[in-house]
Formats: structure tokens, C-alpha cells, sequence
């Protein structure tokens, strides 16, 4: 019945935010979307850009915040573990976020993969109506998520996120599918369990099944909307 209680509270104070929502109510919106490797995230991310005008909405990927490995050995980089909270500059991040806010631009890092390290160039981003932070643990660090107007958590069953991470990495990091099966049982489903799958108590809004629940995304779609409408009326 707790849980019941819980959920229907977060439900109620989603409902406030998405109705009461007038121009003046906030200057930037800052909207977290967590979730596991696979939940659906970036598609969630992308079906809300398709309906916003460019100028309105930045894209903050938390991916590219990993932490800068510069003065480690090849040896110590390839033994990172990128789904731990560790492994990401949240002190980094949280300036960036905080500079975004106050209506400055900043300069996104970019990560390479491959070289397991920070590239030389960087992404300018500048301050929009809706800033969105789009990554596996956006929720799970309280400076950031204390910064967020809106906390949502894409949840997606274990075994689509585990064939999708499949797909994803035989096709285009050259993984065998034992090489996969091997890092999910030893690495992603732990560290799901224990550090991802717990932020869903922060969200505000759980879309299951990602990018095809097409009403959780619709509903999502609809209060940006009404962010950029009410920006836009105000600098008429």
C-alpha cells in the first residue's frame, strides 16, 4: 500500500507541474530522463526533439561526461567500469548545468570510446528554454537531480534491454554475442540493480517501454510544448 501511495503522489505532482504551468513559472526547464542500457532513452529523446523548434531545446548527453583519463595507462582505461557513478565527472556536469542555468553557454566535452578518453573538441552548448539531460544515471547524483524541474525514468524490461544491447553491439562495436552475454551478467545487470534500477523512486514520470509507449511520450511532449509556447508568447 506504501508503494501504492507513493507512486499515486508522484503521479498527483507531475499532474500539478503539467497543469499549472504558466510562462512565468520558470525561466529554464531542466528535465532528467535516466534509465537502463537499452531502456529506450535516446529514442525518447529524439521523438520529443522531432516536434520542437531547434532554438528551443538542448540536448545534454551524459555519456559525454565521463570522466577525463588522461594521465592513466591504457592498462587502467580499459579496466573502467562505465556503468558505475564513478566512472562520470558529476562535479563537471553539475557547473556545466548551473552556467546553462544562470544563461551562460558552455562547452560540452566529447567522449571517444575507443581511446576510452576525452577528444580535444568540445560542443558548444547554449542556454535554451528546455535544457534536457538524457543518460543511464542522470537521476542518481541529488546536486544534479535537485536542479531538475522534471525527473523521468524510461523503464524497459530486462530481456528487451538485454536483445537490444545485443543488437547493438555486435553490429557496430564488433562484440561476439558470448562477449556481450559475458559483460551483461558480470557487469550491466549489477550495476543496473544497483545503482540505475533505485533512481526510479526520483522519477516524477515512468514511461514504460521506452520509445514505444506512445502515450507517456505524448503526454511528455505536450508539457515541453507548453514550456516553448509560453517562452515564445512572453518575447512577443
Amino acid at each position: 500500500m506504501a508503494d501504492v501511495g507513493r507512486d499515486y503522489q508522484k503521479i498527483a505532482n507531475f499532474a500539478q507541474i503539467f497543469f499549472n504551468f504558466t510562462p512565468h513559472h520558470v525561466a529554464m526547464t531542466i528535465i532528467g530522463i535516466a534509465g537502463g542500457t537499452g531502456s529506450g532513452k535516446t529514442t525518447v529523446v529524439k521523438k520529443i526533439a522531432e516536434v520542437l523548434p531547434p532554438h528551443c531545446a538542448a540536448i545534454v548527453p551524459l555519456d559525454s561526461y565521463y570522466n577525463d583519463t588522461t594521465g592513466m595507462t591504457d592498462e587502467e582505461r580499459r579496466a573502467i567500469n562505465f556503468d558505475h557513478p564513478d566512472a562520470f565527472d558529476w562535479k563537471l556536469l553539475t557547473e556545466h548545468i548551473k552556467r546553462l542555468k544562470a544563461g551562460e553557454a558552455v562547452e560540452q566535452p566529447t567522449y571517444s570510446y575507443v581511446l576510452s578518453n576525452r577528444l580535444p573538441q568540445t560542443v558548444h552548448v547554449s542556454p535554451k528554454p528546455v535544457i534536457i539531460l538524457e543518460g543511464i544515471m542522470t537521476l542518481h547524483y541529488k546536486k544534479l537531480r535537485d536542479m531538475m524541474d522534471l525527473k523521468i525514468f524510461v523503464d524497459t524490461d530486462a530481456d528487451v534491454r538485454l536483445i537490444r544491447n545485443i543488437r547493438r553491439d555486435v553490429v557496430e562495436r564488433g562484440r561476439t554475442v558470448a562477449m556481450v552475454l559475458d559483460r551483461y551478467e558480470k557487469v550491466l545487470k549489477p550495476m543496473h540493480e544497483q545503482f540505475i534500477e533505485p533512481t526510479k523512486k526520483f522519477a516524477d514520470l515512468i514511461i514504460p517501454s521506452g520509445g514505444e509507449n506512445k502515450t507517456g511520450i505524448h503526454i511528455l511532449k505536450t508539457y515541453i510544448e507548453g514550456i516553448v509556447t509560453g517562452v515564445e508568447k512572453l518575447k512577443g
